[in-house]
């Protein structure tokens, strides 16, 4: 299993999302990335949190970020998850758990991938990650109060190191 480490380069990923088009690391570069990892649409943990994410997504568009969730559902599951709760952001398919396995997202009961949430800087480092299998949206604020560290902290790209 991968341990992904603060600082490290985020690892690159390209996967479908609910409409079928590529989605990749890269189409992020220069943008702050919220990537979070959930265990399936519609469970009431990840229904909330996906919520959560969709009432404060103004909020991390407006720090310059934006939210992309990860689940092993299917392109269609996650087109009904968003149309009935009016997500803003991009569900990404994880065809046989690929994208959990490469940002080492351990499975839960040894079935589906756990909640775990990185956020990815400019440069597409890692600079924040957080779980929490029962808490779904304490890990949306976490995430937002770094952002918002990162902006304070550097008003242009950050370097790399």
């Amino acid at each position: 299993m991968v341990k992904i480490q603060i600082g490290q380069d985020a690892p690159q990923f390209t996967a479908k999302d609910s409409k079928g088009n590529d989605v990749s690391l890269t189409d992020f570069k220069g943008k702050i990335l919220v990537l979070y990892f959930y265990p399936k649409d519609g469970s009431p943990v990840c229904t909330a949190e996906s919520c959560e994410f969709r009432d404060k997504y103004e909020q991390f568009i407006k720090a310059g970020a934006d939210v992309v969730g990860i689940s092993t559902d299917s392109a269609q599951s996650h087109e009904e998850f968003t149309r009935k709760y009016k997500l803003p952001f991009t569900l990404l398919v994880d065809d046989n758990s690929e994208l959990a396995k490469k940002y080492g997202v351990k499975k839960t009961l040894g079935l589906l991938p756990a909640r775990e949430t990185f956020v990815i800087d400019q440069n597409q480092k890692i600079v924040h990650k957080s779980s929490g299998l029962l808490n779904g949206t304490k890990h949306i604020t976490e995430s937002l109060e770094v952002i918002d560290k990162l902006k304070s902290q550097h008003q242009e790209p950050i370097s790399q190191h």
